[in-house]
């Protein structure tokens, strides 16, 4: 099957979440699994070309697009996705992503996604490539159904290709004015209130995309049915529920060969469960960078986060001082909220000797705080997926979540499920319920026989992308002309 599959970020390319972390993975799953992948992604003036071993393609430089009255070039690099048989295609137009960030509040964020997806129907074109699918990724790529169900529908090349459409956050609805459907070269007379173009005013490309895929996804089976209540739907939970025989809640993997305990080269220790005990001297080496104290009777709590409200973060500020109070070591690393940035940097000045907060983003130091972390936090307020609760399980960190979204599919809580349970849940979002099951779990590791048998059943689950990509491909077949 020759699939399509269109994204705005990619691991090993460019990352700001865990989509980039899914296109990472699903392509080369799929790629292993006899599907012919090409992957296309913007040239961001972040991604180093001589790094990825990248090449100009001869044949497809300076071709002209035209996006509303203009005519903007662009020009494709391509390479092999590392240990994959996938190729990647980067749409390169510095005009419009030769930028410092790959995401911006600029004037004409929507025409830079808009020649984007232009581009991928050109190059296709060009390289007389017929996919039997189009698999779109969130807003940056949502007007590629409706440019193929209204603008090529009579071209040969496509008009036997299914599209899917897959919901990696409805929290971004990638809405601009509705001038961008004329710069779109859509149809104009799609455009009217309530239609199918149209979205309080404007242009969503999230939305289209609802709209004129064959199908649509998301990240797993609870966020499927959230989004399709008006709490979590962000204005699309009546379109979503119109198509619910159309939606599927598929969980992420994650990718086993970059986090493993047993194979990752970023710890100072690899460990398996069969010597779980040898995990110890990864939190020594975490607190050690840290400069802080090693206890073994302390635990340490790992937030590797976003920091964003959606993350339930302000959860965490709301109650720190009483959190403080407990027995706890804690160790943070991400950036984001400004406000949440200056929190945890006091924080870590108050608590100089239990507390330590890394602003700002270092890989090496995520797996660090994954392997040496005794539990690890994640109170977010909505999370499609969450794919940190599943690295944790794997390297026997015990995740302490809020039920919501992926976390509520991954993570079953230990008084609920006592012979299953592999983590610690709570339901309300609240900072008083938080506390709570804060203290739950620190009891609970003073327990060693319950707590190594909750890390025995996260550690032996099978969390890899081979079934996912199973159930992509039967939701492919499925949709093919």
């Amino acid at each position: 099957m020759k699939i399509c599959f269109a994204a705005s970020e990619c691991v090993p390319y460019i990352k700001t979440g865990g989509l980039a972390d899914v296109v990472g993975a699903l392509p080369k799953t799929l790629s292993k699994l006899g599907c012919e992948i090409k992957l296309f992604l913007p040239f961001y003036k972040a991604i180093d070309a001589k790094q990825h071993s990248l090449v100009l393609v001869p044949n497809l430089q300076d071709v002209p697009i035209k996006i509303g009255e203009n005519t903007i070039q662009f020009s494709v690099y391509s390479g092999k996705l590392p240990n994959s048989k996938a190729i990647v295609y980067f749409i390169d137009c510095p005009q419009y992503f030769g930028r410092d960030q790959i995401y911006t509040d600029e004037p004409d964020e929507a025409e830079r996604f808009i020649l984007f997806q232009h581009a991928i129907f050109e190059v296709m074109l060009r390289l007389n490539w017929t996919p039997d699918i189009i698999h779109c990724n969130d807003w940056q790529t949502g007007l590629m159904p409706a440019l193929m169900k209204l603008n090529f529908s009579l071209n040969k090349q496509f008009n036997k290709s299914a599209s899917l459409f897959s919901i990696h956050n409805i929290g971004y609805p990638g809405k601009f004015t509705k001038d961008s459907v004329s710069k779109a070269n859509l149809p104009m007379d799609q455009y009217y209130p309530g239609g199918p173009l149209e979205f309080y005013d404007g242009l969503s490309f999230l939305k289209t995309g609802l709209v004129y895929a064959d199908a649509i996804s998301t990240v797993s089976k609870t966020y499927a049915t959230e989004i399709q209540s008006p709490a979590f739907g962000g204005g699309m939970d009546g379109i979503l529920t119109d198509r619910k025989h159309d939606l599927f809640g598929i969980l992420n993997g994650i990718d086993t060969e970059d986090w493993s305990p047993q194979k990752d080269q970023l710890i100072p220790h690899n460990y398996s469960f069969k010597n779980v005990s040898d995990k110890k001297k990864n939190k020594q080496a975490l607190l050690k960078h840290a400069k802080l104290k090693f206890d073994e009777k302390i635990p340490v709590v790992g937030i590797i986060s976003r920091l964003a409200q959606q993350k339930g973060l302000d959860l965490v500020q709301a109650c720190f001082e009483e959190m403080m109070k407990f027995q706890v070591q804690v160790v943070v690393l991400g950036n984001g909220d400004k406000k949440l940035e200056t929190f945890f940097k006091s924080a870590a000045q108050k608590y100089k000797d239990r507390f330590f907060a890394y602003i700002g983003f270092d890989n090496e130091l995520a797996h660090l705080i994954t392997a040496g972390s005794d539990i690890f936090l994640m109170p977010s307020l909505y999370e499609p997926c969450g794919l940190n609760q599943m690295y944790s399980l794997n390297y026997g960190t015990i995740p302490l979540v809020r039920k919501t979204g992926g976390l509520a599919d991954t993570v079953k809580d230990y008084h609920e499920y006592y012979s299953e349970g592999n983590g610690i849940s709570f339901n309300e979002p609240t900072p008083h319920a938080l506390l709570l099951t804060i203290k739950r779990a620190l009891d609970l590791y003073k327990s060693k026989k319950q707590w190594r048998e909750m890390i025995k059943r996260g550690m032996q689950a099978d969390f890899s992308w081979e079934n996912s990509a199973k159930a992509y491909l039967e939701i492919y077949k499925e949709i093919k002309k």
